[in-house]
């Protein structure tokens, strides 16, 4: 069984956002709304994906 991927894109703007938040989208490889990319999910990705919930969309691949 291979590495299990998702697709992550940004639904909302982080703009007013606070600064910690920020780093975590631009860290996931994100930049304008509804950008998207494709990362292996591991507990890093995973932790970071928890932190900003509430401004992406995610589904596993």
């Amino acid at each position: 069984m291979g590495v299990k991927e998702v697709k992550v894109t940004l639904v909302k703007s982080i703009i007013g956002r606070p600064e910690r938040q920020k780093e975590t989208v631009r860290s996931l490889g994100l930049g304008k709304i509804n950008s998207q990319v494709i990362q292996k999910l591991t507990p890093d990705i995973e932790g970071k994906l928890n932190k900003v919930s509430h401004l992406v969309k995610y589904e596993e691949i």
